[in-house]
């Protein structure tokens, strides 16, 4: 099955479509905090350390996000968590745009990375409900694909908003979402996987907890958990500092920004690729090369002076990681029976979403400390590494299996 065979049916299309722009509005409010504090760091003077905190409080919302609706979800449904979520994020977005403290900011960015958090592995977990083996897969990889869409939409609003506008604005736009969510109500309906297990749902989230760890899951979940705090470690390290590491290497406010919208133009091939290999060499293929290439492009990045070779390297960090992530969201919610599905996806995401605290955090740090780039980028590149020993040691093969129920 190719990707126009998904399309073509109007069922699957219109769950992918509308699933797809919950989780690109997600990617922009994500994107925009990016280039916020790039210019926040100029307006309120904030320091690297004050940077580092900042976009770490939407990834330690995150962590409750992802836990909380993962169980909310097996119990309750995917589509109303999804809405939940989307409603929590989009309001906090939009209240940001009044904050008038760092604190206060920072407060409303947890709240808003509660509901960013949530929504991603319960979009994904009833993405791969709906879907038939054969196209699984594939589908939930162009799902992730909207998330290069977010972040080309979060460039374009900084790139020609910000600056002309004040970083508010911004805030302003990442509030529409709420609305969206009206529409979304209408228009999706709970995997047919969930509607048929639902009485097993009524399960306590400790018993849900220990059933991940059984001797049948646990190396499943010890390669998801290392897995995901790899991944997310190195994009939110990555990514959220781009704009920053930009200025430090000499490029203007504005500059920098067209350079990151370039390298955001990167992250579809990437997507469409993965989407392409996953069905056809298999779940761990895509996760392995894709990461070492990841790994190989952050060296490069690091290491880079000139514009040219930062462009280059740049590009091909967002292919591969980017095509990484599609491959990570097939991959996770496959991994599981349906009774426990979205509690084992929410749980590994929110395991990732403690690396997307400490990453930003921790580059600040080392920033203010006066660590080369070179360094911190190496660093990165290690820790992809791991991940991708994870998979190749401890990950099974799932491609054309249907799902346990």
């Amino acid at each position: 099955m190719n990707d126009a065979t998904i399309l073509k049916n109007p069922k699957t299309r219109k769950l992918l479509f509308s699933a797809g722009f919950s989780w690109l509005f997600d990617a922009m409010d994500v994107g925009i905090i990016s280039f916020i504090v790039t210019a926040l760091s100029l307006e309120w003077k904030l320091s690297p350390q004050d940077v580092g905190i900042l976009t770490s409080m939407n990834s330690v919302g995150m962590v409750f996000g992802a836990a909380c609706a993962g169980y909310l979800a097996d119990r309750f449904g995917r589509k109303k968590v999804l809405l939940w979520t989307l409603l929590i994020f989009s309001i906090a977005s939009g209240l940001s745009a009044l904050a008038s403290s760092f604190w206060v900011l920072c407060l409303l960015r947890f709240i808003a990375g509660i509901g960013l958090g949530g929504e991603l592995p319960v979009a994904s977990t009833l993405v791969s409900e709906s879907m038939p083996a054969n196209q699984r897969g594939r589908a939930v990889v162009l799902l992730e694909s909207f998330w290069a869409g977010g972040w080309l939409v979060a460039a374009l609003i900084s790139y020609f908003l910000i600056p002309a506008y004040g970083w508010q604005i911004a805030f302003v736009i990442g509030a529409l979402p709420a609305l969206y969510a009206l529409y979304l109500r209408r228009a999706i309906d709970d995997s047919p996987l969930y509607q048929s297990g639902k009485s097993m749902a009524r399960a306590s989230f400790a018993s849900k907890l220990g059933s991940i760890w059984t001797r049948k899951h646990s190396r499943t979940t010890l390669m998801l958990w290392i897995l995901w705090f790899t991944v997310v470690f190195s994009y939110y390290g990555m990514f959220l500092w781009l704009p920053s590491v930009m200025t430090m290497k000499g490029f203007s406010l504005i500059k920098s920004f067209e350079y990151v919208l370039i390298m955001t133009l990167a992250q579809l091939p990437g997507y469409f690729t993965a989407a392409y290999f996953i069905e056809k060499f298999g779940r761990k293929f895509v996760m392995i090369t894709y990461l070492i290439l990841t790994a190989a492009s952050a060296a490069w990045f690091g290491s880079a002076e000139s514009a040219g070779m930062l462009m280059a390297a740049g590009i091909c960090l967002s292919f591969f990681n980017l095509g990484a992530w599609g491959g990570l969201y097939a991959y996770t919610p496959e991994l599981y029976p349906t009774s426990v599905r979205s509690t084992g996806v929410g749980l590994a995401t929110s395991v990732g979403r403690i690396g997307g605290v400490i990453a930003p955090f921790l580059v600040g740090y080392m920033v203010q400390n006066h660590i080369h780039i070179n360094t911190i980028f190496m660093m990165f590149f290690a820790i992809i590494c791991i991940g991708a020993l994870g998979v190749l040691f401890l990950g099974t093969e799932t491609k054309g299996k249907e799902l346990a129920d």
